[in-house]
C-alpha cells in the first residue's frame, strides 16, 4: 500500500498545489499519496478572531473521519495563519487535540516552517506575507519561539484566501524578493492559499538563496510523519 497523508485545507484556493507536489514526487520516485479534505472556514479573512474560529478543533475534527477514508497514516493541517495566532503553546495544543481526534501523528504548517528552518541549518529569515502586517508579526513571534531570528518581514494587506489564490508567478516572485533581506539566509512565504509549487527553483534562482514556501513545507512535514525522506531538486533546497 502506498504511504499517505492527508492534508485538512481551509476553503479554497491553492489547493491544486498538492496534486501537483505529489507528482513532482513521483517523478522522483516516492510512492506517496497525498489526499486533502477542504475544511470550513467560516469567514475567509486574515483577521486574528476570524483565524481562531477557522483553526477551531471542532471546524478540524469535523473532516478528520472523511480524511482517514483516504487510507492516510498521517494528518496535517495545512494552515499557516489559523495555526501561528494560537502561539506556540496554542498550536502545539491544536495539533494534540488533531492527533488525539484522528488517532494518527499530526502536525500543522506552521511547525513545518519552524522544522524546515532547522532542517536547512539557517538561522537568519525574512518573511515575505500575504497578510496585514499585524497578523504576519504573529508569524514571526512565532519562528522565533522556534529559535529563529527574524531580520526582515513585509506584509501585503491582503485579507481574504480568495485573493491570495489568484496570485500567479509573476506576483509570487515580486512578494519573495520584496521580502528579501541581504542578512537573511532563507526567505519565507507563510500562506497555503498561495501557489507556489511550480514555481520553486525560479524563486529560488531569483533570490540566490533558499525559498521556503506553504505548501512546500507542509508536503514535506507530512513525509516526516510518515518517515519517508525523498530527495527532489525540483521542490527547491528544503528537499535537496
Amino acid at each position: 500500500m502506498a504511504h499517505a497523508v492527508g492534508f485538512l485545507y481551509p476553503g479554497y484556493s491553492a489547493e491544486d498545489d498538492y496534486p501537483r507536489l505529489e507528482r513532482i514526487l513521483a517523478q522522483a520516485g516516492a510512492d506517496v499519496r497525498l489526499p486533502l479534505v477542504h475544511t470550513d472556514i467560516g469567514e475567509d479573512a486574515h483577521r486574528v478572531d476570524a483565524l481562531l474560529e477557522m483553526g477551531s478543533a471542532a471546524r478540524l475534527a469535523a473532516k478528520v473521519e472523511e480524511a482517514k477514508g483516504h487510507g492516510i497514516q498521517a494528518v496535517v493541517w495545512a494552515c499557516t495563519s489559523a495555526s501561528f495566532v494560537f502561539g506556540w503553546e496554542g498550536a502545539q495544543a491544536q495539533v494534540r487535540e488533531l492527533s488525539a481526534t484522528a488517532g494518527l501523528p499530526a502536525s500543522s504548517t506552521s511547525f513545518a516552517f519552524a522544522r524546515a528552518v532547522r532542517d536547512l541549518g539557517v538561522e537568519r529569515v525574512s518573511v515575505a506575507a500575504t497578510y496585514p502586517e499585524d497578523v504576519a508579526e504573529l508569524f514571526t513571534g512565532f519562528l522565533k519561539a522556534a529559535g529563529a531570528e527574524v531580520v526582515a518581514m513585509r506584509g501585503s494587506g491582503i485579507i481574504t484566501a480568495a485573493e491570495v489564490g489568484t496570485w500567479g508567478e509573476d506576483e509570487v516572485l515580486a512578494l519573495a524578493r520584496g521580502g528579501d533581506h541581504p542578512e537573511a539566509q532563507a526567505v519565507l512565504l507563510p500562506d497555503t492559499a498561495l501557489h507556489t509549487a511550480a514555481y520553486l527553483p525560479a524563486l529560488e534562482a531569483a533570490l540566490g538563496k533558499p525559498v521556503l514556501t506553504a505548501n512546500q513545507v507542509t508536503v514535506k512535514e507530512g513525509l516526516r510523519l510518515l518517515d519517508l525522506s525523498v530527495r527532489c531538486p525540483e521542490l527547491g533546497a528544503l528537499f535537496t
